[in-house]
């Protein structure tokens, strides 16, 4: 009965959130509540489990960085990067779009693309002001080169830590066999754009004029406080970088960052606290509870082993396999939880394939299926949902059938081309 709870209360709560009926976070609190309710999961599962409750990292990750994001917004820097990047691309469209997906890829691979999104989009939004052009296309566009680059490193998406652990695989390793696949990825994505975003391109040229004729530098307003947040990102980026010589995980890190820039800068609460998303970190632990009732039911564990035992020792088959399940189910559910999920079945899997090559590029495509197919859904992963909810409170709100439409061309091409790479490199040469 606990099984046909947890998954009815997440269908119901998905369609309400694809349909957009009532507000995301309405329909994620209101699953939780009744998966709580009903005891399918209890508060010690919700709350304090690593498996089937609230991702707390996740969620004090992205406070720690609204926080620090909201201080430096006061110091003009995206205003000033807005015009930089808009100067640069002489003001076309279609070539700013290109610069800030390029940016949004390359950060991602070093930073999280959740932290990535929340520095690229007040940049994309003003840019987009200036120019008086929608920016659905450009935020949407730059959430698919979030989540393509982030791929590229062990730091790059959340997805990829969960496979380094399990597996014992290195920042290094991910380098060395996603990078390639990556850059050939984002090339692919460029290339596509143009035709992806058609008619979102036009721009009055009097605009373009009076963009070009701005001083980036008349955009600075606090000089000093550019100085601090400056700093402290500095140091918040080596504390994730560092991560595995410190031994602090990225959400202490935003937090310890965002006490830090509070405290030098003298800024207060009300202000700090105002560029703080509350919905989407609303957002978030509905769905962990949800998820995690579907984990606790066996749900999601269920659908992994049915994946695992239809390859027959195969290993060729059992790459393809991953790779096209985990590009579906993380655009479905996020890739997170289906991640922890899997992992320990691909571990049991290399266990039975004796090529050591042929074992590793199980993990490979079961990072490359999760991370793209993060791209097909607007929850398929937290960059996406992230990305809504400041384009929502913006003013300018993405709906999660425009978001998809993309996404699934997005996620199809990735995945088609991540297929035969895999192939190539693992079975081929």
């Amino acid at each position: 009965m606990s099984t046909v709870i947890a998954i009815t209360v997440f269908v119901v709560a998905y369609l309400f959130i694809a349909t957009e009926k009532i507000p995301k976070m309405t329909a994620a609190l209101a699953g939780a509540g009744v998966v709580l309710a009903t005891g399918v999961s209890g508060s010690a599962d919700a709350f304090f489990s690593e498996d089937t409750g609230v991702d707390w990292n996740v969620v004090f990750l992205l406070l720690g960085m609204m926080i620090i994001v909201g201080i430096l917004r006061r110091t003009g820097v995206f205003e000033f990067v807005a015009i930089w990047a808009a100067k640069r691309a002489k003001g076309s469209p279609l070539r700013i779009m290109i610069l800030l997906v390029l940016i949004t890829a390359v950060a991602s691979a070093f930073l999280d693309n959740v932290t990535t999104v929340l520095l690229i989009a007040p940049v994309t939004l003003l840019v987009c002001d200036r120019l008086d052009i929608k920016p659905a296309p450009f935020l949407i566009a730059e959430v698919f080169a979030s989540n393509i680059g982030g791929t590229a490193t062990l730091i790059g998406d959340p997805p990829n830590i969960i496979i380094g652990s399990r597996a014992g695989l290195t920042f290094n390793d991910f380098l060395l066999n996603l990078a390639p696949i990556v850059a050939i990825e984002l090339v692919v994505l460029v290339l596509v754009l143009p035709r992806l975003f058609r008619g979102s391109f036009a721009v009055d040229p009097e605009r373009v004029a009076d963009v070009l004729a701005l001083n980036e530098r008349e955009a600075i307003r606090e000089p000093r406080l550019l100085l601090e947040s400056g700093l402290v990102l500095l140091l918040v980026f080596a504390g994730f970088v560092l991560h595995s010589v410190v031994h602090l995980d990225p959400s202490v890190v935003a937090l310890l960052g965002a006490g830090l820039l509070v405290l030098v800068s003298g800024t207060q609460p009300k202000q700090y606290l105002a560029g703080v998303e509350w919905e989407t970190l609303l957002f978030f632990a509905g769905l962990f509870i949800m998820i995690g009732a579907l984990v606790k039911t066996g749900v999601i564990d269920r659908l992994a082993h049915l994946a695992a035992d239809a390859t027959g020792g195969n290993a060729l088959l059992a790459v393809f396999l991953i790779l096209g399940v985990s590009a579906l189910l993380s655009g479905v559910i996020d890739n997170i939880p289906y991640v922890a999920t899997m992992s320990p079945l691909v571990l049991a899997l290399t266990n039975d394939i004796p090529d050591p090559s042929h074992s590793a590029s199980l993990w490979w495509s079961l990072a490359l299926g999760a991370d793209f197919g993060g791209n097909m859904t607007a929850v398929g992963a937290s960059a996406n949902v992230v990305m809504l909810g400041i384009a929502a409170r913006s003013g300018s709100p993405i709906s999660f059938w425009e978001f998809t439409r993309k996404g699934a061309i997005v996620t199809l091409i990735t995945v088609a081309v991540a297929a035969p790479y895999l192939w190539l490199r693992y079975f081929v040469l």
